[in-house]
């Protein structure tokens, strides 16, 4: 688990951008759960695959924003852009817990506990149809920021093998946000974020 993260520097630019241009109804309850209600802003973005350490989530989702923004400027409103990044992965809320393992020291040859995360799925409903399903709950999303959501994986969403392959091939054709959202996500995830 790597630390190091300003938490707080970066939800502050986090609310600066969700607070200038997220502004439909129901963005202030959906706020208002993420900062009561949720651990987003703690959350890791992952339990090993990337960002997994506190505030991942956060600056996971700020770098996609960041990646995002000049590929859909000027193609989208500035609220599409920052809702469909900052809130792609909304579904990682409340989702890791920390737990602890047993690990030799190579140096000491002491065995050590050391933490790391785990899953806790009290939602089991899939990955992006996850984050359309709870932001739903509170704002209505365009069929085109619901569809760059739900296929932000694109190849990786667990559907996209099974049989939902010619689905993900028409989304990607019809919304071009998709594809756009999907190549942030995996630029954040492959070129830019630190692994383990």
């Amino acid at each position: 688990m790597q630390q190091g993260v300003d938490i707080q520097a970066l939800k502050e630019r986090f609310l600066e951008i969700y607070r200038t241009h997220i502004t439909r109804d129901g963005s202030q309850e959906l706020l208002r759960w993420l900062e009561e209600k949720s651990d987003y802003f703690t959350a890791p973005a992952s339990t090993k695959f990337h960002e997994a350490y506190e505030g991942g989530l956060l600056d996971h989702s700020l770098t996609v924003y960041d990646k995002l923004h000049p590929k859909a400027e000027g193609r989208y409103s500035e609220e599409t852009i920052a809702l469909c990044a900052l809130m792609h992965d909304v579904c990682k809320t409340n989702l890791y817990k920390v737990s602890s393992r047993n690990v030799k020291n190579d140096v000491t040859g002491q065995w050590e506990k050391v933490p790391y995360y785990t899953i806790e799925d009290r939602l089991p409903y899939g990955h992006g149809e996850k984050s359309v399903y709870m932001l739903s709950g509170f704002l209505r999303l365009s069929r085109e920021e619901a569809m760059a959501i739900r296929w932000h994986m694109g190849g990786f969403d667990d559907a996209a093998g099974a049989g939902f392959g010619n689905t993900l091939r028409t989304a990607f054709e019809m919304y071009p946000l998709a594809v756009m959202l999907h190549i942030s996500d995996m630029e954040a995830v492959y070129l830019k974020e630190p692994r383990e």
